[in-house]
């Protein structure tokens, strides 16, 4: 397998965390997201004590926590003290679990699309403002924590360009890549956009340990419930392709939605589903064209 296999937590609704912990190496994967949310068996209401039982679970396994899944919408509705209150409580969760980054969702107001279409927002410049003044006002605490932020492809911001676009904007009000990104494969490709125009977008936020990429499939571009990697509609291999192409060498992680989806197949399948898939790429040769990462720059 070329890249670090990861897994997140959403998968586990019958698994405690030991359980889940002994799980994830026997197939491969020695990274993991964990979700956090107030009925997750992991959320910012733990004490030292309880923190601390959670990092010794995983660092017992021989698991690295990598990221704390949190669900802060960035560009959610209302005043910023009630999103960056949030953000920072889950930075410093991340730092007392050992986790390298904190996922947060861009979450701006928007008339509600189908599944394969793309979201319309009721304000594009406000919500593009508030991640910038939210994000701006939780780096030093990201910093002090040694926590890294991560935006990712979803919901209000599902494409890569939409993504590169807020990230860009505030690299402009503090430098670049302060902020990185996590490339949900499921989003870009279900409202349309090629997954070559994602992996221009979104690379430069993903290389040299700055993000990360989440892997999943589906039965169509308008159906989002899971099925085991390899079997639905999502282009896998040409994906790999393009992180091989732009030198990207960080974790590739399963985003199993069980969590939300009851009735798909347990984790335990799906590690091994997505494992094998992972295990029978074959990077197709390079073709004559220009790479995703250099022709950002």
């Amino acid at each position: 397998m070329i890249w670090p296999f990861a897994a997140s937590t959403l998968g586990a609704i019958d698994e405690d965390l030991p359980a889940l912990a002994r799980m994830l190496p026997a197939h491969g994967a020695a990274l993991v997201e964990l979700r956090t949310a107030a009925d997750a068996p992991v959320h910012v209401g733990l004490t030292g004590t309880e923190r601390a039982r959670v990092r010794r679970v995983f660092t017992d396994a021989g698991v690295q926590i990598l990221t704390v899944a949190s669900r802060v919408r960035i560009a959610q509705a209302g005043d910023d003290e009630t999103v960056t209150e949030s953000l920072a409580a889950h930075l410093n969760l991340a730092a007392d679990l050992g986790a390298d980054f904190v996922r947060v969702f861009p979450g701006a107001p928007a008339a509600t699309a189908a599944t394969d279409e793309l979201p319309v927002l009721h304000d594009g410049a406000e919500a593009a403002s508030a991640v910038v003044r939210r994000l701006t006002a939780c780096l030093d605490v990201a910093e002090d924590a040694g926590v890294r932020i991560l935006l990712e492809t979803h919901d209000s911001h599902p494409r890569g360009q939409d993504i590169a676009a807020l990230l860009h904007r505030l690299s402009e009000t503090v430098g670049e890549h302060q902020v990185g990104a996590i490339w949900d494969v499921l989003h870009p490709w279900r409202v349309g956009e090629d997954l070559t125009t994602t992996a221009k977008a979104l690379l430069p936020y993903l290389i040299d340990g700055r993000g990360y990429v989440q892997i999943k499939d589906v039965p169509s571009r308008a159906d989002k419930t899971p099925v085991l990697q390899g079997s639905g509609a999502i282009p896998l291999a040409p994906f790999l392709d393009l992180l091989s192409d732009g030198r990207y060498t960080g974790p590739v992680s399963l985003e199993w939605e069980r969590h939300w989806y009851p009735d798909a197949p347990p984790l335990a399948q799906a590690l091994a589903a997505a494992s094998a898939a992972l295990a029978r790429y074959t990077p197709t040769p390079t073709q004559n064209g220009p790479n995703p990462v250099r022709e950002n720059r």
